[in-house]
């Protein structure tokens, strides 16, 4: 994925979010670009308020999507242009944001299992309004499954196709044909469903970094910054 004047981002509190540092590093985007701000409650663009008919014919509507300023921007300190590594950034709301059955924050794993595992073999949920296979972007959020890939197998892929040395703070999943995030998904999230306090939660385990060109291509898995290896850097900048 290459820089795009739209990234996805994830929530974690009532005012951070987490995104990719090549969304906002100025190193990255053009000098005419700046950020303005994240929008909330969103899904389809091309609507004001999303609504949902069940199979009474109710409709279940969120209220109007939510433009927040941004504050402050905190790109990763060691954030590396040419691999990609530590491509994670903050982004601090000019306001707190009040959680409700349409808006609410990402969960952060915390134990050390988690934050360590490299989520091989396993299923996970990447979500986003990036291209797709007949559009350079999407109206609706898209879904997706996608599967955790062995991190050293995908080392020697990048390593010997495109000539880029990834580290242990990456990770890789997908790598089947035309099922991948794409352009305009940087920054969003790589989610794996964990059972916390015996309640399904969804974990933030990865942050959209980058991939093939074209998207989607058989054997050749996109690359996500892994969020355990960041979640004591997260704790110590955030603040109230």
């Amino acid at each position: 994925c290459l820089p795009h004047k739209s990234c996805g981002g994830s929530l974690i509190n009532e005012r951070y979010l987490i995104t990719a540092a090549h969304c906002v590093s100025k190193r990255m985007l053009p000098a005419s670009w700046a950020l303005t701000g994240v929008r909330l409650r969103e899904w389809n663009q091309e609507t004001e308020r999303d609504c949902q008919i069940d199979s009474r014919g109710n409709s279940l509507c969120a209220g109007l999507y939510l433009d927040v300023n941004v504050e402050e921007q905190l790109c990763h300190p060691r954030y590396n242009v040419r691999t990609q590594a530590n491509d994670i950034a903050l982004l601090r709301l000019q306001e707190k944001i009040n959680f409700n059955y349409f808006v609410g924050p990402i969960c952060l794993a915390m134990d050390t299992k988690l934050r360590l595992d490299n989520f091989e073999n396993a299923t996970m949920d990447i979500a986003g309004w990036g291209a797709t296979e007949t559009s350079n972007k999407s109206k609706m959020k898209l879904k997706a499954l996608v599967r955790g890939q062995s991190l050293e197998k995908c080392k020697n892929k990048y390593r010997t196709d495109a000539r880029i040395d990834l580290g242990d703070t990456q990770m890789c999943a997908g790598g089947e044909k035309s099922i991948d995030t794409c352009r305009g998904d940087s920054g969003g999230p790589l989610m794996f469903p964990h059972k916390f306090n015996e309640l399904e939660s969804y974990f933030l385990v990865g942050v959209v970094s980058f991939g093939p060109t074209p998207c989607g291509q058989e054997g050749f898995p996109g690359v996500y910054t892994r969020v355990g290896s960041f979640v004591d850097w997260i704790r110590y900048t955030i603040r109230k």
